[in-house]
């Protein structure tokens, strides 16, 4: 692995396992209670080593997990947190190869996860509606990666008016009204394509499941939540950690299809 560079995204852990993230520049400064850290003393660094701050304590320095960099980093908007992450990359079948199109684009989170699914033969194009949204994502995602893609696509306007040209392999959305997509995505995705959509409540998954089950282009359509609980194991004592990662939001899958009756329509006309 190469050493640090200036303008790479660093995670600093402390003696209590307490973590930073900082962006590494030249001239730049950490500061924090036990002191002040140069960045000039992590950059040119193998990762996984130590830095001295100026009152003696020492710290770890590491490149951030795409899940640290969710969790740690400045935001606009709500992120999906990696609980979620994980299994919408999952369950929507984010292959490597695939046109992924997804709203909103929202802190870019959910984005770097699609991109690092597709790889570098595959495709994801973002939209955003709110453009102040969409500049701090653009942010975010350079601070990860440290410039945007070829393969990454930042829009900024309404989802549907973006299906026709992306012809997308796979559909998904966090956003507020993601039923108002399923047509569009009946009209444009590929039969065997993925519609996955992000949700907080159950009204709004009602009335997407009602919209996926209207078109009848729709198969294995599923809604479920993912909890995380973590566990605490200290020699002899282990036990289920008192706090844990309950709901965050509910996600729905579903698969499209060709429809029998839609064939004969094509052939007729």
């Amino acid at each position: 692995m190469a050493a640090f560079a200036a303008g790479e995204a660093c995670l600093l852990y402390d003696a209590k396992g307490r973590t930073y993230l900082i962006r590494l520049t030249e001239g730049g400064e950490f500061q924090y209670h036990r002191g002040v850290v140069p960045h000039s003393s992590i950059i040119g660094e193998s990762e996984g080593c130590f830095v001295e701050a100026s009152m003696g304590s020492k710290l770890v320095a590491v490149r951030p997990r795409l899940a640290d960099y969710t969790l740690k980093m400045p935001r606009g908007a709500a992120v999906v947190y990696p609980k979620d992450t994980g299994a919408i990359v999952m369950w929507a079948d984010i292959y490597p190869g695939a046109t992924v199109l997804e709203a909103g684009t929202g802190s870019g989170a959910l984005t770097l996860a699609l991109l690092r699914a597709v790889g570098d033969s595959g495709r994801v194009i973002s939209v955003e509606k709110r453009p102040d949204h969409a500049e701090i994502a653009r942010q975010r995602i350079e601070g990860f990666i440290g410039r945007i893609p070829d393969n990454l696509e930042l829009r900024v306007g309404d989802v549907e008016d973006n299906f026709a040209d992306a012809a997308p392999d796979r559909v998904v959305l966090d956003m507020p009204e993601p039923w108002h997509s399923v047509v569009p995505a009946v009209e444009h995705m590929r039969p065997g394509g993925v519609f996955c959509c992000y949700l907080p409540t159950i009204p709004q998954v009602q009335e997407v499941r009602k919209a996926l089950s209207k078109t009848g282009s729709f198969i294995e359509s599923t809604t479920f939540e993912v909890l995380h609980r973590e566990w605490t194991i200290e020699g002899r004592s282990v036990r289920p950690s008192h706090r844990m990662q309950g709901h965050t939001g509910f996600i729905t899958v579903a698969r499209r299809f060709t429809r029998p009756d839609a064939e004969s329509d094509q052939e007729s006309s």
